[in-house]
């Protein structure tokens, strides 16, 4: 669980910035978007195959432009 000490000479926004990116970098709030919705088993695995195939495609566009 992401959490901030502030020292006497932190400033607020430094400390909520701070808090921020421990937020994002545990992916708490992509982890709360996910479960907002039920999403049946078979739309999960649908969605996973596209996100793989476009990591893949880019992949190889990257390659190609090498």
């Amino acid at each position: 669980m992401p959490g901030v000490y502030m020292g006497d000479s932190d400033t607020f926004d430094y400390s909520l910035r701070k808090f921020k990116k421990q937020v994002e970098k545990a992916g708490i709030l992509s982890e709360l978007k996910k479960r907002q919705h039920f999403e049946k088993p078979s739309i999960q695995k649908k969605k996973k195959e596209a996100a793989a195939k476009k990591r893949l495609l880019k992949k190889i566009r990257k390659l190609q432009v090498m």
